[in-house]
């Protein structure tokens, strides 16, 4: 399509042009890829586990204080990518409904209705003029008590649902890919193998062997199901096991 044809209808993220698209909406879709990072998540038995690069932008920076992953309440825990303010609003506004959902009910909010509600307020952005669609997506990892492991992801456009594996960013393509085709040979992971399929999932597609502090991992487990990010030191375990497999 030319862009002739797109010409005044992607400045008002309001109005649908003739051909029936918001440009707004998959320009927002395009500001994700924008910061170059992949994020994966991938559930097993009885773990779900999120993987996400971590770059440092700049030598004089601590890296202790960039981080990609957030916690949200006890149990659940997500990976943002895209652009990181954007994120940081939207995990903050994630965190107040969860908190909010727990003092009105009096127990943690399931992360469907966590992942629905965040959906929801992304889904006003694309129809309000006075906000524009955050840059960004989440994808919610957790333990729930009734349905195991869950990976949930939201994107700009206000959708949402569950996955068994999934990627988001410059890479997702090749990414989901990959994770179809491992997925489809074995489902039934064990808590090791799914944290290790997600790093060697991203190592693959970006082609680098991964250092421990080039990436970031969280994991939710049964035995273990509140969220919590892997030391540098297991992370490391976890990339020896990897390149003794291979």
């Amino acid at each position: 399509m030319s862009r002739g044809s797109s010409a005044g209808f992607d400045r008002h993220i309001t109005i649908f042009s003739p051909e029936g698209r918001l440009y707004q909406v998959e320009y927002a879709f395009k500001a994700i890829n924008q910061a170059g990072l992949t994020s994966i998540a991938l559930k097993g038995v009885d773990t779900a586990v999120c993987v996400t690069q971590k770059k440092i932008p700049d030598k004089l920076i601590d890296a202790n204080t960039i981080t990609h992953l957030f916690q949200l309440t006890d149990q659940a825990g997500c990976v943002m990518t895209g652009m990181i303010a954007d994120s940081k609003s939207q995990v903050q506004r994630a965190r107040y409904e969860a908190a909010n959902f727990k003092y009105k009910h009096g127990y943690d909010m399931p992360v469907d209705t966590l992942c629905r509600r965040v959906a929801d307020i992304s889904q006003v952005y694309t129809q309000n003029a006075e906000m524009r669609p955050l840059g960004c997506s989440m994808i919610i990892i957790a333990y729930d008590e009734e349905q195991g492991p869950c990976v949930y992801k939201t994107d700009p456009a206000g959708y949402f649902c569950g996955y068994r594996g999934v990627s988001v960013g410059s890479k997702q393509t090749e990414a989901n890919s990959y994770l179809e085709k491992k997925l489809k040979k074995k489902q039934d992971l064990s808590h090791d193998e799914t944290v290790q399929l997600a790093i060697s999932c991203l190592s693959s597609v970006l082609s680098v062997d991964m250092k421990p502090n080039e990436i970031e991992v969280g994991v939710v487990s049964k035995d273990k199901p509140n969220f919590r990010k892997l030391t540098e030191t297991e992370i490391d375990k976890h990339l020896t096991a990897i390149s003794e497999k291979d």
